[in-house]
Order: C-alpha cells, then sequence, then structure tokens
C-alpha cells in the first residue's frame, strides 16, 4: 500500500512539515543517557521528491546538527530554528529519491507552545514521550505533518537499568559495559507525532492474553488489578471495530503523576495516578484503546478533523460501559447533551480551530454525533459502518469528507436499516450530519428507537 501523503499545509500548525516530499522510512539509531539527559543520534530518512525538489526541509527542535549525508555523501545543510534544510547533490525530479542520513545530538526537552509542553520530557527516572501534536521534531528530525505515514526502525541504546518500550515488540536486546541496546521490530505505517519512546526501570509483563504492560515493581498489584478486564475490552473492541491493527499493545504505567493518559502506535501511556488499584479510570483505559483503530490506524489527514479521532474514542468509552454491564451508550449520551446544552455554542466539530481542538466539547460532541448516526440507522448498518471505516482506511488517512461518503453508503436513498429500528434516507443523513457537524448550536438528539437494541456483548461475540 502507498504510504499516504498530505497535499497542503496543515492550516493548524502551517510551519510544520513540506508538501513537496514524503519520507517513506525512517531508521533511527539513538544513543542515550538519563542522569545528563544526552541524545545522540544518526537518522536515516528514505526521502521521495512529489514534485520537482532541489532541497529538502525537515523539522527538529532544540538538537543539534553536525552532519548530512545524501546517499553516502556529505553535503551542505543549514539549520536556522526548528527547520533543517538540506540541499541534495542533484535536483530530484517527482518519483525520485535520495537517502539522508543526519547526525545530531543534545539535551532534548519538550516543545513550549499553544498546547503547552510537548514532545520529549524528563521523567523521576526515565523519559516519556507525548508527541500530539507537533513533538516529534523533539527527538528526531522528520517531515512533520500528520497527513504522512512511515514505516520505522529504531534501535535505542541507554543505561542497563532502564527499559525502553516503543512502538513496535522487540526484535532482540545486547547488553555491554553498562548500556543496554534495545532493537525493535519495524512498524506499520504510522504518523510522525505517535512515534514514542518510553524509558524507566520497568518490568515488562503479560497483560492477559493480548498485551503487555510495563511498569516499575511496586506498582503491580495496583496495575494488575485496575487493569484485570483488559481482555474482555480486547475481545468486544474486535468484535465491534474490526482486528486490532497492529503487532502489538503496550500500557506504560509512569512512576509520575501524569495530567491526561496519551496514545501512541502500539501502546498507551497512563500515570501512576491513573492506574493506583481503585479502578477509576476504567474509561480511559478504553478510550486510550479504542485509539489504535481510531487516531492510530485510521488517521486523521489534517488536525480539522481531530473529532475523528477523539470522538470515536469517546464513544468507545460508551460502548465499552454499555457492553461491560454499566450505563448504556444512551445513557450516558443524553446526559452529556445535557451538559453541553448547558456550555458556549461556539464550537464548530469540523474546524474548531487550534485553540480549542483538544477542548472536551470536541470529544462530546463527536462521541453524540457518533450516537446521533447509530439511533438514525440503526445498529446493524452503523456497526457495519464502523467496521468499514477501520478497514477501508487502515494503516491510512480519513477525513470527514470520507466519513459522510461512507454514511451515504450505509444508510442508502431510500428509508431502511436494521431489524432494530433505523433508516433514514441519504438527504436526512446529510441533513443531520451538517448540524452536528458545521453548526455551533447543539442538535437534539434522535429518540431511541421502539425496537429493543441487541445486546452489544453479543454482537461483539457475532465477529462478523
Amino acid at each position: 500500500m502507498p504510504h499516504s501523503r498530505a497535499t497542503d499545509p496543515d492550516p493548524y500548525l502551517p510551519d510544520h512539515g513540506a508538501r513537496g516530499f514524503v519520507v517513506d522510512h525512517y531508521d533511527l539509531r539513538l544513543r542515550y543517557r538519563v542522569e545528563p539527559n544526552r541524545l545522540e543520534g544518526v537518522a536515516t530518512l528514505a526521502v521521495r521528491a512529489l514534485e520537482p525538489l532541489d532541497q529538502v526541509r525537515l523539522d527538529l527542535a532544540g538538537l543539534r546538527v553536525s552532519r548530512v549525508e545524501a546517499d553516502g555523501r556529505a553535503v551542505k545543510y543549514t539549520q536556522r530554528g526548528r527547520a533543517l534544510r538540506v540541499r541534495p547533490p542533484r535536483p530530484l525530479e517527482p518519483g525520485g529519491t535520495v537517502e539522508l542520513a543526519v547526525t545530531y545530538a543534545g539535551n532534548p526537552g519538550p516543545s513550549r507552545g499553544t498546547w503547552g509542553e510537548v514532545g520529549w520530557e524528563e521523567l523521576t527516572a526515565g523519559v516519556i514521550v507525548a508527541g500530539q501534536p507537533d513533538g516529534a521534531p523533539t527527538w528526531f528530525p522528520c517531515n512533520d505533518h500528520p497527513g504522512y505515514k512511515a514505516t520505522y526502525d529504531l534501535t535505542f541504546s541507554t543505561d542497563a537499568p532502564y527499559t525502553v518500550v516503543a512502538n513496535a515488540p522487540v526484535r532482540r536486546v545486547t547488553r555491554r559495559a553498562g548500556t543496554r541496546t534495545w532493537t525493535f521490530e519495524r512498524t506499520e505505517p504510522m504518523c510522525t507525532y505517535l512515534a514514542t519512546v518510553q524509558v524507566g526501570r520497568y518490568d515488562v509483563v503479560a497483560l492477559g492474553a493480548r498485551g503487555e504492560v510495563a511498569r516499575e515493581a511496586e506498582q503491580a498489584a495496583d496495575v494488575t488489578h485496575d487493569l484485570d478486564r483488559h481482555d474482555e475490552l480486547f475481545e468486544v473492541f474486535e468484535g465491534l471495530f474490526g482486528p486490532y491493527p497492529f503487532a502489538a499493545y503496550t500500557v506504560v504505567v509512569t512512576p509520575d503523576d501524569l495530567e491526561i493518559p496519551l496514545e501512541a502506535h502500539g501502546a498507551s501511556v497512563f500515570g501512576a495516578n491513573h492506574l493506583d488499584g481503585e479502578r477509576g479510570s476504567d474509561r480511559l483505559v478504553a478510550h486510550e484503546l479504542a485509539h489504535q483503530w481510531f487516531g492510530n490506524s485510521v488517521s486523521v489527514r489534517t488536525w480539522r478533523d481531530i473529532w475523528l479521532n477523539e470522538g470515536f474514542a469517546c464513544y468507545a468509552e460508551w460502548l465499552w460501559s454499555e457492553a461491560g454491564g454499566g450505563p448504556t451508550a444512551d445513557d450516558l449520551a443524553r446526559e452529556h447533551h445535557e451538559r453541553l446544552a448547558a456550555l458556549d455554542q461556539d464550537l464548530v466539530l469540523i474546524d474548531p480551530t487550534p485553540a480549542l481542538m483538544f477542548d472536551d466539547r470536541v470529544y462530546k460532541r463527536g462521541a453524540l454525533t457518533l450516537h446521533a448516526l447509530r439511533l438514525t440507522l440503526g445498529d446493524d448498518a452503523f456497526f457495519g459502518l464502523v467496521r468499514t471505516w477501520t478497514e477501508r482506511f487502515r494503516h491510512g488517512h480519513a477525513a470527514t469528507a470520507d466519513l459522510r461518503a461512507l454514511v451515504r453508503e450505509a444508510g442508502g436513498d431510500t428509508p431502511g436499516g436494521g431489524d432494530d429500528g433505523g433508516g433514514a434516507t441519504g438527504s436526512a443523513l446529510d441533513d443531520l450530519l451538517d448540524a452536528w457537524l458545521e453548526r455551533t448550536a447543539l442538535p437534539g438528539l434522535p429518540p431511541q428507537p421502539e425496537a429493543p437494541r441487541p445486546d452489544l456483548r453479543e454482537r461483539a461475540a457475532r465477529r462478523p
């Protein structure tokens, strides 16, 4: 499958990324010393031109480049601010390729901007990398645009007492003097902001039958208690959303408290305050796992469409509640609808603006949009749509327009739907989406269908 490509600068991050080329593959060979927070590395990028190209502009923040090679030959470069500009030895025509090897080093730290501190951040003992939305350049040179995907190889050396978790399964670990080197399998195609390394004094153990968890030894009892339904959660989501899209899934639990959990390709990261033995973060555990389908496998082309990531993940929380014996998705939807109705009505879901892209209203209104679709289409058509979404755009990109087209497919041009009472005309579905996505006023939710809704757990167990 050809990797996705962007067509324009992202309007929320216009100074990131470049449209004239795509990086098909990143090979990162890094060495990190924890105590001085010193990162050294060579990043080798397989660059392919999309249009005539005499210069490659990469994003890199806070780290200093000492050498750049193009196809094995040293070439000239300039580095100003977060822009690294490299001139290949010859201009590239569309489809032409060059391999750039960038040697760099420094003391990495988070970038600071609209969304606070993002990217590489030191913990009490180790490192957390939270790249969304603009933190990837804090630890490797890249074409930092959500509309691009590439595969990754990572080799990471660090002090021997520390464990490294990344986006793919470990291929091998080698020890030399006081260091260990972790070599990871090649990833599936992923966006730059989803690339991560997590460094800590972690034990990595099995998480049921469907994953692993990295946590410190003293956290073992609390984490085991709070994740004891992980296999059940995994089975429900695979039944509703389709097969898990990646080679592995790792939950990382830092010894530090974190403000919010975060997702990465093939991994979720929680703070000690989230998995503390009280099982108070069940919905967040479900939310971050759901992102593996919605956001990480099926990714947005631009940040304007972030509601697709967060709306699906938030709605997955409600589906898990319903399947797990808690309040139904409809109960939760109507509760959150009432709360949203009392808040300012100044947000357009398909273009929330950079300042509001992580506003909780984006998450909840996105989930409500999906619930309105479920009530209108009926469960059979709605969950068929969801599985088609995750299959059709697997390891790629999708936009709101793609969802609209899929909704028209699911709804057809005449009333209908499944045996659960759904169904709507194509024009009615367009009107429904217009109201939820393009207008500031909060629409009302459709009524519950009169026919009883099939049990979600039974639906998940059928696995079409």
